[in-house]
């Protein structure tokens, strides 16, 4: 058997040679962005999204964590930071998998049959329990909202306004120490 760092590298090689497109975040191969398509037959056809994988060391004997960067309704997706329910591929998980199988089986499978009794997004499981119609209907608007290939390559810029809010908030801080001081 080869090595995890081996594998890891493998199964990267594997999946930028297939029809996913794959941004590395930095010199490492553990973070890394894919573009992913929404699957046929479901609410999410012709959305794109921007999925942040991070490969653990442990990795292939541990499952990779998955995140949506751009918004998703959908009741095993977290709204706020675009976690995949852990369970989804943790249960599944073998070494058998590779980063291939994530793409073409576990997330198509996830957007195509949403568990709703295993919630991170507990009224799009309640919107999609009470009415699929109306729960469709939202999945929808947020794919033509957020999931088009603009809204991919943006999803990064986000990111680094909010570092520069950070930075501003910081610097308000000092400010408002500065003002402070002559009140006492």
């Amino acid at each position: 058997m080869s090595s995890p760092s081996k594998r890891r590298e493998m199964d990267l090689m594997k999946l930028m040679m297939s029809d996913y497109k794959v941004e590395m975040m930095n010199d490492g191969m553990q973070e890394f962005y894919v573009e992913f398509n929404g699957p046929k037959d479901s609410p999410y056809h012709g959305g794109m999204w921007r999925i942040r994988v991070e490969l653990p060391d442990a990795y292939p004997y541990k499952s990779p964590s998955i995140g949506f960067v751009n918004k998703i309704y959908h009741p095993n997706v977290d709204e706020m930071s675009g976690s995949v329910c852990l369970d989804v591929i943790n249960q599944t998980w073998s070494p058998m998998f590779d980063l291939v199988n994530v793409f073409e089986v576990f997330l198509p499978q996830l957007l195509l049959y949403p568990n709703p009794s295993d919630p991170l997004n507990g009224e799009a499981a309640a919107l999609m329990m009470r009415d699929r119609t109306a729960y469709e209907e939202k999945v929808k608007e947020y794919r033509e909202k957020y999931a088009k290939p603009e809204d991919v390559a943006g999803a990064e810029e986000v990111k680094s306004s909010d570092e520069e809010l950070s930075e501003d908030e910081y610097a308000a801080s000092d400010d408002e120490e500065i003002a402070g001081k002559p009140d006492l």
